[in-house]
């Protein structure tokens, strides 16, 4: 039976003191070995979901629902607990590595920092072993270089490898990398999805990935979960999710994707802009972007129905949607 690395259920994430609902009740499962990409245009929740699960929101932030990492409630644990969790069993991959890596510290003394902090080695020389086998595991192969190197004499791909050895240092059950391909070019981009390919398998450990972008998702996910305004509107293995869509937003994230050989004005952008978290519209949120909708669409919260094995999708005409092509 393959373990689960993380369970999210009904997460819900209000700030500041009119409880704006950020994220509205999203859930989800993440297995041992394979990778969630949670999928969606700018402010639909989905860092602010990767932050809860890491719980680094502050305390004007309400976060309820269920978090399980394996066996670990993660909303019940108290900040030490919290702080020996992160890292070990937890870690986060932010989506900028100039900004995340100290610009006064050479790399070597970053990761002799984790190192030390987590107790994985006590002799200098135990470090520095480790340190070099932890960047040569992510791809680096000048590693002795590297680590007497500042942050700003190396690329921004091998920035972010160094970013991804710190992170899985303890081998941990799950990591979180939030827009990690934003800043690189595209054939760093494909080394960096590999490279996430292959830890999660060598680690047996589950991986959210947390993008606007649907060829990364297309890359490297088992699972889709696309967000909009806050609601998981639509949930499922991959090809399904990308290859037959069931909710209209799904649809028109996946016509708005160039395609090479696409003749010029093909290109189908949605209409209008995502609504602002305050001022979330009656109804089916997407309502006044979506082609499909209709009156009723703008009075009630479409319930989550099941179109296809683990494949749900929030919408009144999921099934009829889900028999035509995106």
């Amino acid at each position: 039976m393959t373990r689960t690395a993380l369970s999210v259920k009904n997460l819900r994430v209000a700030f500041g003191k009119r409880k704006t609902q950020i994220v509205r009740g999203v859930s989800f499962d993440i297995a041992a070995g394979s990778t969630m990409v949670l999928l969606g245009e700018s402010g639909s929740g989905k860092s602010v979901t990767a932050k809860a699960i890491m719980r680094l929101h502050d305390s004007t932030t309400s976060v309820s629902g269920d978090i399980h990492l394996g066996d670990v409630d993660l909303l019940a644990q108290k900040s030490g607990e919290l702080g020996k969790i992160r890292g070990s069993k937890l870690a986060m991959i932010p989506q900028d590595p100039a900004a995340s890596l100290d610009p006064l510290s050479r790399i070597g003394s970053q990761l002799a920092e984790t190192i030390r902090r987590h107790g994985l080695a006590k002799t200098r020389a135990e470090v520095t072993s480790l340190s070099v086998a932890q960047l040569e595991a992510v791809g680096i192969s000048d590693a002795t270089r590297v680590l007497r190197a500042f942050p700003h004499q190396l690329s921004g791909g091998m920035q972010q490898r160094i970013l991804i050895a710190l992170a899985v240092m303890s081998k941990p059950g799950l990591l979180i990398a939030d827009e990690p391909t934003t800043a690189l070019d595209v054939t760093v981009q494909a080394q960096v999805l590999a490279l996430f390919k292959e830890l999660v398998s060598t680690l047996d450990a589950g991986l959210l990935l947390v993008t606007h972008d649907v060829g990364v998702a297309r890359e490297i996910a088992d699972t889709v979960g696309v967000m909009y305004a806050g609601r998981m509107v639509e949930y499922g293995p991959a090809d399904e999710v990308l290859n037959n869509p069931s909710h209209p937003y799904t649809k028109a994230l996946l016509n708005s994707l160039p395609e090479v050989g696409m003749p010029r004005g093909s290109l189908i952008p949605i209409a209008g802009q995502p609504p602002a978290a305050a001022s979330i519209p009656t109804g089916c949120a997407f309502a006044p972007r979506c082609a499909f909708a209709t009156e009723a669409c703008t009075t009630d919260v479409p319930p989550t129905v099941t179109v296809g094995p683990n494949h749900t999708s929030a919408c009144i005409f999921a099934e009829e949607l889900s028999e035509v092509a995106a």
